[in-house]
């Protein structure tokens, strides 16, 4: 039996909406010399490596960005949401690489505070007006693996997120300067995954 017009007329309207639902975020393209600001903790500051050795040195060496690497070793993202109203106060970004969050599982605290501090920094950064690209952190458990509220943050908010390439590197003996840093090698594995994400995203 012939299906009705009408009906193949609905299809192509769910199939339409349904390939507009599945679009990855996208990011504006940032020139060089734009200014971006890479907050964190110590994966963000390059702990296990030298500073020119960095994740965020490295983008910023690939993208010609004028790059701020913002990581404070041991922080908490309650102190990172504080510090980082602060940065964003006095200086003007236009992206915010994000990667926070690592010291409070640690401590093994509870997931959905820190979820929440994370939201507070993104709302902030969003509020002045920067584009936010998530990087997900490993919990520390026998198989390295990014906890799961970092995938839920970057849906709730639309963001462009690097999920696994922190916990890749730390599963990888050649990777890592101890059991929560990469190494050199590392961090320039965790730059290259994010350079090509940026770059498939618009950024670049």
């Amino acid at each position: 039996m012939r299906r009705p017009a009408g009906g193949v007329f609905w299809l192509l309207c769910l199939g339409v909406l349904l390939a507009g639902c599945s679009r990855e975020p996208e990011l504006p393209y940032f020139a060089p010399g734009t200014r971006v600001l890479a907050f964190g903790d110590s994966l963000t500051f390059g702990t296990g490596a030298t500073s020119d050795q960095s994740y965020p040195a490295r983008v910023a060496e690939a993208t010609g960005w004028d790059l701020l690497n913002a990581g404070v070793p041991g922080e908490l993202a309650e102190d990172g949401l504080v510090r980082l109203q602060s940065l964003l106060q006095q200086d003007s970004v236009a992206l915010v690489l994000l990667c926070h969050g690592g010291n409070n599982l640690l401590r093994g605290q509870p997931e959905e505070p820190i979820r929440s501090q994370l939201a507070g920094m993104i709302e902030l950064a969003q509020a002045q007006g920067a584009q936010v690209v998530l990087l997900g952190v490993p919990k520390p458990t026998l198989l390295v693996r990014t906890a799961g509220f970092y995938a839920d943050l970057a849906e709730e908010y639309g963001l462009v997120y690097l999920p696994d390439a922190i916990a890749e590197a730390l599963s990888d003996p050649a990777l890592k300067s101890d059991q929560i840093h990469p190494n050199a090698a590392g961090y320039a594995a965790i730059a290259d995954q994010l350079v090509a994400l940026l770059r498939d995203s618009g950024a670049l």
